[in-house]
């Protein structure tokens, strides 16, 4: 699907924008590719640049409970310093590498309820211009992809998915925020843990996996949180069992002596900690009504709530539209 939508001008009588991303969904790390389509205005005007944003919808922990904003984690200079004529039509092409800890969006071609948009901003005789904004699909990369079938095929569910704002301490961590895919356990573990919480950090040499468990309390000790890190390669995906990899690492996670601290490398032990620059911990936040049912065939996402991929759409360009009028005012 090309998505096409022209949100505003540089004034009455300016130069408008229409961003066209290619059809299909991108990967972490991949190339984002299309055009910018450009129409003059009622004048001569300088294009002094044109840059893509790409934003996304993001939780922040704060003192009185959770608030959601936007950030703006890559920027790409794709064209400028030109004359537009009155009334003239131009197209940039573009191609702009994504960072690799982007965001996964969709399974098997259904959304996970991320947030994501392209945002094109148009400078202009000294004045910016955020005219045009294109929700940005991506799909997970090969190995994602592998740790999620193998969840699905262990019993796990889809609770929810959102972006958190803040660093998980120990990693590599790139971007401003880090994504959290919220799992229900499977029948041999719910008397253990509630949920489990997984976050990928793929860089260009492998991939850290980061899971933490919300442990339920006993008799005599109250529930904690358990976490474990992995790194993964990108490279021989298809050679590893990775339901017996995955059970590995659930089964450090979940058992008694697990605690905040254990790290593996396909079996190696080491120390780890982290959270967020406010002290806190591996939090979650409510998702956007979706769920992923585990299957035989790993995990199958179906959108629940009566919201459809065109709904789904609207409601992220109403978000970020909404975040622009705030910043107007």
């Amino acid at each position: 699907m090309v998505f096409k939508r022209l949100l505003g001008s540089l004034g009455v009588g300016g130069p408008s924008v229409d961003t066209v991303l290619d059809p299909g969904a991108v990967t972490p790390g991949g190339v984002l590719s299309g055009q910018v389509h450009l129409r003059g205005g009622n004048a001569d005007f300088t294009i002094e640049h044109i840059t893509l944003e790409l934003v996304a919808r993001v939780e922040a922990e704060q003192h009185d409970g959770e608030s959601e904003g936007t950030a703006v984690f890559h920027r790409h200079v794709v064209g400028g310093n030109f004359r537009l004529g009155e009334g003239e039509q131009r197209s940039a092409p573009f191609s702009v590498p994504l960072p690799w800890e982007t965001p996964v969006t969709e399974l098997h071609g259904q959304g996970l309820g991320i947030a994501l948009g392209v945002r094109t901003e148009l400078g202009v005789a000294g004045a910016k211009d955020k005219g045009d904004l294109d929700p940005l699909a991506v799909r997970p990369l090969p190995v994602q992809e592998a740790i999620l079938e193998a969840l699905g095929q262990l019993g796990f569910g889809f609770k929810s998915a959102d972006l958190e704002l803040g660093h998980i301490r120990g990693t590599g961590q790139q971007l401003p925020f880090y994504q959290e895919i919220e799992l229900t356990p499977p029948p041999p573990y719910a008397h253990q843990v509630n949920e489990v919480e997984l976050t990928f950090l793929a860089g260009p040499g492998g991939m850290e996996v980061v899971l933490e468990a919300d442990k339920r309390g006993g008799f005599f000790s109250e529930g904690h949180d358990a976490l474990t890190r992995c790194t993964v390669s990108h490279h021989g995906v298809e050679q590893i069992d990775w339901n017996a990899e995955v059970e590995g690492w659930i089964r450090r996670l979940v058992e008694p002596r697990a605690g905040y601290g254990s790290h593996s490398s396909y079996g190696s032990q080491g120390a780890y900690g982290h959270g967020d620059d406010h002290g806190h911990g591996h939090r979650s936040g409510p998702g956007m009504g979706t769920a992923i049912a585990a299957g035989a065939a790993g995990l199958a996402v179906g959108v629940v709530g009566g919201m459809v991929a065109a709904e789904a759409v609207d409601e992220i360009g109403d978000f970020f539209e909404g975040e622009e009028e705030g910043d107007e005012g």
